[in-house]
């Protein structure tokens, strides 16, 4: 599949790129999108969830009625999870949500991701840019060129696009990302993404081990 080189303008500059079938044009795996989206998601939980179970509480340890003969359930302690103020039965305790998936499984979900988003015309390769100086009103320029300014999109760029990455960093629906920190539910939640060339060579070389 051939693809258009765009400017930052938006303008066509008259060269194309080819995407690799390997990378772009797979059939995807859904169950591996599922998996590797999932591991993501967990991977962003803190796990600091924590409530006071009856062992905790602060109360008092009498025996507040007498065993038989009350006509209701027997009952030994105020701080017990059946009480107004008592503890949590079975509550929350701090966790580490995080898996592991090996990474054969997640190489073929980004491929399938990019698949996705490729078939549907979603894949927009610019030429190399930078900022001299790290100003958000030259990313809005950008994204209002390729009409992204309300929707949501993700730039994946060379790793020295420092001032690009601090230009965008304080706009909401768009991400700036290295190659490195491609995943999968990123470019599935993009409306477009966009993918510098020399990006998009490193990218082609990385998922086509």
């Amino acid at each position: 599949m051939k693809v258009a080189v765009l400017d930052i303008t938006g303008k066509d500059t008259g060269r194309k790129v080819e995407l690799s079938k390997e990378v772009f044009g797979i059939e995807p795996n859904d169950h591996a999108i599922y998996l590797d989206v999932k591991q993501h998601l967990a991977n962003k939980r803190q796990g600091t969830h924590k409530a006071k179970e009856r062992a905790e509480i602060v109360g008092s340890t009498r025996k507040i009625k007498k065993q038989k003969g009350t006509g209701t359930a027997r009952a030994g302690s105020i701080k017990s999870g059946v009480f107004r103020g008592g503890g949590r039965m079975f509550g929350p305790r701090p966790r580490n949500y995080s898996f592991k998936l090996n990474k054969n499984l997640k190489r073929l979900a980004r491929k399938s991701a990019l698949s996705i988003q490729a078939k549907d015309n979603k894949i927009v390769v610019i030429e190399d840019f930078n900022f001299e100086t790290p100003k958000t009103k030259n990313f809005i320029n950008v994204l209002k060129a390729f009409e992204l300014d309300t929707k949501k999109s993700l730039f994946v760029l060379d790793a020295s696009n420092k001032n690009v990455y601090l230009s965008s960093r304080n706009l909401k629906g768009t991400k700036v990302i290295s190659n490195s920190g491609l995943n999968t539910y990123g470019v599935l939640n993009a409306n477009k993404v966009i993918i510098s060339e020399s990006s998009l060579e490193e990218i082609e070389t990385n998922l086509s081990k």
